[in-house]
């Protein structure tokens, strides 16, 4: 017996109500084609196969001592990695040797294979309906909108959502949002509200999830006041907004620079009764520091605490990002320690954007120095990357407050990664040692072989000149013309 697989039964069905997915000559009894009424091939139905069974129940393939259960092959897929190379012998066995009795048995099967992803598979089981002797009901109806949805196929899913209504079908609350919210991720709003008007024509009304699904996807094009009054149809409606109804809205609104009406939502929730979220809160928080406006951010971290919603990962890095990037180095600080004693990670790019940032400010505020070094040598500790503009800037850092042996083992430790100092670090760690008194450590960074500007060979024999070595001046004289650099200090 030889079967041809064709997954193009969806593209096929009729829309009329009385007819069959199979062709009008087919007659459904009890959920299964009546057996005299099975064709040998069905031309228009997207599938062909030459040969007819008879008896019940009808099998593809040939009959093994071992029979397949509906649940053996269910728990089989289920203990498959996705995807799975072995999904398509569970597909050929459950062929071979499992007996479908009725449509409800293959809905569980047809529903395993789409729940675990193996979708190709799935529209393979699905192409083999009639095979079986059954007809689609409702719950394969809304199985298929499921498989299709998961696949990407949008124009089929709503293909055969007109097919399910014009056979009678009323899908239920989870397959209308299942199909709404993968037009909305896909920013096909207005596929979408057709798909909501369809059902709606059939007396079926969007639920609060469906709309949470709506909101989502208008204000993730920038349609936030069709949002708004979408919320407005929903209370009309006698619906109760949820906590996502307002995350929804609140994230479209801090997107578009209006964070200060996101807040006012939160309080109108949390007048409903509604309890927000963690996610609720980091949707403010990144509002607040897209607008420039950090320190709004930590007055709703200390509501957040007050409401008893703990922070996430996500909170503390989108409230730091925000303070680094508008120059609140002092808040920032507070708020990574604070992190950091709540047992949450910081990335390695946000450190060192972090440390950088406290660099710099130690060169005007110098109480900084000591809580850079500390982030510093956390760093170090837990063997996070460290760039190469991260190792400059302390270094320049610790010299500017006169922490020179520091520095310079920091420059060692750097040229040991691999790393190259710019000359503005060997410069501005010359000239530390040079007025601390060790021009021989500076004549050491000099003989690293690293390039350097010509203010570092100035520094050095300016230095050796006021300590009377004419000699070791005459030397770096030489190395610096050696290395086409005219220095403007002279030896003597």
């Amino acid at each position: 017996m030889r079967i041809a697989l064709r997954p193009s039964f969806l593209t096929t069905l009729p829309l009329s109500s009385t007819d069959t997915p199979f062709g009008a000559n087919f007659i459904e009894e009890n959920g299964r084609l009546s057996a005299n009424k099975r064709p040998h091939s069905v031309c228009n139905g997207g599938l062909s196969f030459n040969h007819h069974v008879h008896g019940s129940p009808f099998k593809l393939g040939i009959q093994i001592p071992t029979r397949m259960t509906i649940q053996n092959v269910a728990d089989t897929i289920k203990s498959l990695p996705i995807p799975s190379e072995e999904g398509t012998e569970i597909f050929i066995m459950s062929q071979k040797s499992c007996e479908i009795q009725n449509i409800c048995e293959f809905n569980d099967l047809f529903m395993e294979f789409v729940s675990e992803d193996e979708l190709d598979l799935a529209l393979k089981l699905l192409s083999n309906l009639s095979s079986y002797g059954l007809v689609p009901n409702c719950r394969t109806f809304s199985i298929m909108i499921r498989c299709y949805c998961k696949k990407g196929d949008l124009e089929n899913a709503a293909r055969v959502l007109g097919q399910m209504l014009g056979r009678g079908c009323n899908p239920n609350d989870a397959t209308i949002t299942v199909l709404v919210n993968a037009f909305c991720k896909r920013g096909k709003m207005q596929k979408a509200l057709e798909m909501v008007e369809l059902v709606g024509r059939n007396g079926r009304k969007p639920t609060v999830q469906a709309y949470n699904c709506l909101l989502k996807g208008l204000c993730y094009v920038g349609r936030v006041e069709e949002a708004c009054e979408m919320v407005t149809e929903m209370k009309k409606d006698s619906l109760i907004p949820d906590i996502y109804t307002y995350t929804a809205l609140m994230d479209g609104l801090c997107k578009v620079g209006r964070s200060d009406e996101a807040m006012e939502l939160l309080s109108e929730a949390e007048q409903n009764g509604v309890k927000p979220s963690v996610v609720t809160f980091n949707t403010l928080f990144n509002g607040y520091c897209k607008e420039g406006r950090p320190l709004d951010g930590i007055r709703v971290l200390k509501k957040m605490k007050q409401m008893n919603c703990t922070p996430d990962r996500i909170s503390y890095s989108t409230l730091l990002q925000g303070l680094i990037k508008w120059g609140k180095i002092r808040t920032a600080l507070r708020t990574y320690k604070e992190m950091v004693s709540s047992g949450h990670s910081i990335e390695e790019k946000m450190m060192n954007t972090f440390m950088r940032a406290l660099c710099r400010r130690t060169w005007k505020e110098k109480d900084l120095l000591e809580d850079a070094h500390q982030v510093f040598e956390k760093m170090k500790n837990e063997l996070q990357v460290i760039d190469r503009s991260t190792y400059g800037l302390l270094i320049q850092a610790l010299c500017s407050g006169n922490r020179t042996s520091e520095a310079l083992a920091n420059l060692h430790h750097m040229i040991g990664k691999g790393y190259s100092p710019r000359a503005i670090t060997i410069d501005v760690m010359v000239q530390a040692l040079c007025h601390s008194g060790g021009a021989s450590e500076a004549l050491c960074v000099l003989g690293h072989g690293i390039r350097f500007s010509r203010i570092s060979f100035d520094l050095v024999i300016e230095e050796l000149n006021e300590e009377g070595m004419w000699f070791s001046a005459c030397n770096v004289y030489g190395l610096a013309l050696k290395r086409g650099i005219k220095p403007t200090k002279r030896p003597r």
